[in-house]
């Protein structure tokens, strides 16, 4: 079998022979559990602060709220910064945890950053299911962000670099497959122990993200270390031994070679993150910025959060607010599996496109519902009206989950070259997380400020980021990460004017540059030339 998808014929176009090997499909599956863990932390969060016996030990003003019946407010009963600092701060660990993860992915592995971060996980699970205040609480929330920036920055990478070409994109979707099995497992939890009498319910629910977290741990000491990393840490040899085993075949000189070459290329920058402000790597880190905000100003993590906080608000009372939640997280997963199967066929543009008309008109509607039957002192909500915002959030959350969901940690993993790959995902993160951040900590107070009209703010937003993709989001499928550079940036009608061949390209000065001229003057890399 052959890696790539496109016709020999074209320039540039090198097919490394890989077959689908057990090993591969197996060290996916068990890295992407730090998705699980990801998504658990984020289903769970908007379950507990909705359950009564919660917010009455650590949030008593908010209780006081929800219990008042003179409280002439649906939008406004739960907004309160310390409850959204209990969920907001998770991010901002993770943001801060980032720029550690990076040093580790890139010096010590992918390997022991994700057991760092399974570690993290683990500790952060025990303070926080055994909380006796709210600093307790918050402490281990931000252990289990640390676990977040570390499982972050290294499960990405680690799939898009264990894959074949030809699967790269449905592997790495496995990432944020498992977070949105992790939040359905919250989300079935929460209901559950919600039902709990003598209020310990949410000790439960918070206590079972060590599942998950177990997981990652055992997973992250049973998977093998990616050939890329060991090559860049000069272990040939372990590479090569790497490389073979995970390919299923003998015939992989020409993919080494091309590993090493971009190895070789990668130490001559001795500083990867001010690299990346040079001109040739703004187009990566342009479109990288660009899709963490985006994805996070569709709205989707605001829902996600706050489901059930959001469906209690408009009026479906507690226990049905938590099911909607269940019906959502279902659909989330179910949406993410059309990704897996689609992406490397349809391409990320395709998937992007659709979504994009999708999510703008479910969130219209749902504006439109809201604004006329729910009022801001009124549970004016019939059941038939109620069902349709669900209906509508459900078409939303699955135009997400196989679009701005998986693409925008897949499409930044797979841009970057290798000089730049670590500081790249660590952009990726530091941004994505700063964004979540923002929203988690404000969204409380946006639908308290803007109520309904919250969904008219992110349609708008939908409307921004699918303009961006007709006219600078070039396709990325089928093409192999070491090749993007020739067959992607330097074809695409904006960004090529920054991929001028008389740049430096690689740090200034080094033999690199000379080098990749010569290697790439026929389109080809230089290990594919051999």
């Amino acid at each position: 079998m052959t890696a790539g998808g496109l016709a020999p014929a074209k320039a540039g176009a090198v097919e490394f022979e890989a077959k689908i090997t057990p090993i591969v499909i197996l060290s996916c599956i068990m890295a992407a559990t730090g998705g699980l863990m990801f998504g658990y932390d984020v289903g769970v969060s908007g379950g507990v602060t909705a359950m009564p016996d919660f917010l009455e030990k650590f949030f008593p003003d908010v209780y006081g709220k929800t219990k008042d019946p003179n409280l002439n407010s649906n939008y406004c009963k739960y907004d309160n910064q310390s409850l959204q600092m209990f969920t907001s701060s998770l991010y901002l660990a993770g943001l801060v945890a980032t720029f550690f993860a990076s040093w580790t992915t890139r010096n010590l592995g992918r390997k022991p950053t994700m057991l760092i971060a399974g570690v993290f996980f683990l500790v952060g699970v025990v303070i926080n299911a055994a909380a006796q205040d709210l600093a307790m609480l918050i402490v281990g929330r931000v252990l289990l962000g640390c676990g977040v920036g570390f499982a972050n920055q290294a499960v990405p990478l680690f799939l898009s670099e264990i894959a074949p070409t030809r699967i790269r994109g449905g592997l790495n979707i496995l990432f944020q497959l498992n977070v949105t099995i992790g939040i359905l497992f919250a989300n079935l939890v929460n209901y559950g122990t919600a039902k709990i009498k003598g209020g310990w319910g949410w000790r439960l629910s918070l206590g079972l993200a060590g599942f998950p977290a177990i997981l990652l741990t055992a997973g992250a000491l049973l998977v093998l270390e990616t050939p890329n990393s060991l090559i860049e840490r000069d272990r040939l040899d372990e590479g090569k031994a790497v490389l073979r085993k995970i390919r299923g075949t003998d015939n992989i000189e020409p993919e080494f070679l091309e590993i090493v070459e971009a190895s070789r290329m990668s130490k001559e920058v001795k500083h990867p993150f001010r690299n990346l402000l040079k001109r040739r790597n703004w187009p990566q880190l342009a479109i990288t910025v660009a899709m963490q905000i985006f994805q996070q100003f569709t709205g989707i993590n605001a829902i996600m959060f706050y489901a059930p906080v959001l469906f209690d608000t408009v009026g479906f009372g507690s226990d049905a607010s938590l099911y909607s939640a269940v019906i959502i997280g279902a659909v989330n997963v179910l949406s993410t599996g059309v990704s897996i199967y689609s992406v490397d066929k349809v391409g990320r543009r395709m998937l992007l496109l659709e979504a994009g008309v999708q999510m703008f008109f479910a969130q219209v509607v749902i504006a439109i519902i809201l604004g006329i039957k729910v009022k801001d002192n009124s549970n004016d909500l019939h059941s038939g009206f109620g069902i349709l915002v669900v209906l509508m959030v459900c078409t939303f959350v699955s135009a997400f989950a196989w679009s701005w969901g998986p693409l925008g940690w897949l499409i930044p993993s797979e841009t970057f070259p290798l000089e730049t790959r670590s500081a790249g995902q660590s952009v990726t993160v530091c941004v994505n997380l700063i964004f979540t951040f923002v929203m988690a900590q404000a969204f409380l107070s946006m639908l308290c400020t803007l109520k309904y009209g919250i969904f008219l703010f992110f349609s708008a937003w939908v409307l921004i980021m699918s303009i961006f993709v007709v006219f600078l989001l070039p396709e990325t499928k089928n093409i192999p990460i070491e090749e993007m550079t020739e067959r992607v940036w330097k074809k695409h009608w904006f960004w090529k004017r920054f991929m001028d061949d008389n740049q430096d390209v690689a740090a200034p000065g080094t033999r690199a540059d000379h080098s990749l001229k010569n290697g790439h003057s026929n389109g080809l890399d230089p290990a594919s030339q051999l």
